[in-house]
């Protein structure tokens, strides 16, 4: 059964000169896309040149990811904004709230995140959401209080790289979004076991946010699109069903967040 990457920076300099062996490895496990975060005006190039190369296999988004949110945002939006216009993406992302290395400009992120999700709105298109907690402020529920208050109409997306409670998978189901797990969901301590159970298969999506949280038993290594397949299998054990069925569910969950552009690309299973 096929499977959605739904965020991957398979654009990264960790690949180097692998990214063909790299897609290689994940078409021999079945990976019918790669979903593309950006993250900054300096990580569009490599991004869009994937894009170019595997138009129907590597689907860029276009965003400012939180933690590159400094003194040079407005620049960095317009950039962002630029783009949008000039070009089709599949989603505005990667976008949200990071409260864990610096919060220096959480203003200025608040403003940022604020911004794309009405560029997002009003372009019909998904988001994938970073909300990384720290320094005693929980970036899930604060940013799931700023949707909630703009209440843009047909907003929908991902909250990438979930690892709440099961309140709060909750709470962003009730809001119309999709979870996004990864690696994480492998980790002996990483709490989604008492989540995943709970809220069926109809409401995930699967990533691996490669290069980064690589699912064991490779923690810790260069993470890559081909151990999406071991994701699947942690989350079909979790459920105690076959590994056909996560795969079947959660690219039917991918597959519907694809604007209209990108109905062409839906893979044969």
């Amino acid at each position: 059964m096929l499977l959605i990457d739904t965020h991957a920076h398979i654009y990264d300099s960790q690949f180097g000169d692998e990214t063909a062996a790299m897609l290689d490895r994940a078409n021999a496990q079945q990976i019918s896309q790669i979903w593309m975060p950006n993250c900054a005006r300096e990580t569009i190039s490599g991004m869009m040149a994937l894009a170019d190369q595997y138009p129907d296999r590597c689907l860029p988004m276009m965003g400012l990811h939180p933690a590159y949110v400094n003194e040079t945002v407005e620049a960095e939006l317009a950039a962002v904004e630029d783009q949008l216009n000039r070009h089709a993406f599949m989603a505005v992302g990667e976008i949200g709230l990071d409260f864990y290395w610096d919060m220096t400009y959480v203003d200025q992120q608040f403003m940022a995140f604020e911004t794309q999700l009405r560029w997002a709105a009003g372009q019909k298109l998904p988001v994938s959401m970073h909300t990384r907690s720290g320094n005693d402020r929980n970036a899930f529920a604060e940013a799931a209080d700023l949707i909630e208050k703009l209440a843009l109409p047909d907003l929908t997306g991902i909250f990438h790289c979930f690892v709440g409670t099961l309140d709060e998978a909750r709470r962003a189901i009730d809001m119309g979004f999709k979870l996004g797990i990864g690696g994480v969901a492998t980790f002996k301590n990483g709490g989604l076991d008492k989540v995943l159970p709970h809220i069926g298969l109809d409401h995930i999506v699967l990533e691996t946010d490669a290069p980064y949280l690589a699912p064991v038993p490779y923690r810790g290594k260069r993470n890559e699109p081909a151990y999406l397949r071991i994701i699947a299998q942690h989350v079909a054990d979790l459920n105690q069903i076959h590994v056909d069925d996560v795969a079947r569910h959660t690219t039917a969950n991918a597959l519907s967040l694809l604007p209209v552009l990108y109905a062409n690309l839906l893979p044969e299973s």
